[in-house]
Parts: structure tokens; C-alpha cells; sequence
């Protein structure tokens, strides 16, 4: 069974697509860009408040379902700048502590609304 998830603690999606999918014990949320879902903006040019905000809206997401950071199985973290990486890394830390999740860190030449990065995550539940 497929399930649409649509939280308004997250930003809305921003063209045809859902906040995620839930399907089965899966739950498949969407790239969040660094949106602060109450002012619709970033919440500074900086990389480590723009990674906080895009996990903030997946953790805000995924609690939506009864689901936590620590289902996460996967995620694919897209940087306009593989400079970022370090401090990308850093706040990413103080969201998985321990069992962390795979992961995908790589450079794309732009995002929307030329964010600094975007992230999305696969969370499961048995």
C-alpha cells in the first residue's frame, strides 16, 4: 500500500512531487532543500544552518509517521560545493549519533533556488 505523507511542520513540496511516500514499512522522503516552513526562505547562506534545516524538515517528516532519525537506512546528501563537505558533515553528526545510516555525499552543479545543498532520506520500520 501506498500512502502520500504531507506534515505542515516541513516545507511544501515546491512542484508535482509529495514530502514522501510511505510504502509498506518504507518511507521514501522527498530531497529537502534548507527551508524554514514558516517563513518559506533559507535560514542563512550558511552551509551548517542549511544542512540543520534540511534534517530538521526530514526528522519534522518522518516524526509525521511515528518514524525517527534512527530508521533512517540511507541518504543522499547533494552540495552545490564539495567544499562544504567538512562542515556539512559536522551538524549531519549532531543528527546521527551512532548506527548511522548509508549514505551519499556528492557535488551537483545547482539546486533549486540555489541552495547549498539538499538531502533526502529512506527510513524503515519493521
Amino acid at each position: 500500500m501506498k500512502k502520500v505523507v504531507y506534515t505542515e511542520n516541513a516545507p511544501a513540496a515546491i512542484g508535482p512531487y509529495s514530502q514522501a511516500i510511505k510504502a509498506g514499512d518504507t518511507i521514501y522522503v522527498s530531497g529537502q532543500l534548507p527551508i524554514d516552513p514558516l517563513t518559506g526562505n533559507f535560514p542563512s547562506q550558511d552551509i551548517k544552518d542549511q544542512t540543520r534545516q534540511s534534517l530538521t524538515n526530514i526528522k519534522k517528516i518522518l516524526e509525521s509517521e511515528g518514524y525517527s532519525l534512527k530508521d533512517v537506512v540511507k541518504v543522499h546528501c547533494f552540495l552545490a560545493d564539495i567544499a562544504d563537505f567538512g562542515a556539512m558533515n559536522e551538524v549531519y553528526a549532531e543528527f546521527f549519533t551512532e548506527d548511522c545510516p548509508a549514505r551519499v555525499a556528492l557535488q551537483v552543479a545547482r539546486l533549486p533556488k540555489d541552495a547549498r545543498l539538499e538531502i533526502d532520506a529512506t527510513a524503515y520500520k519493521a
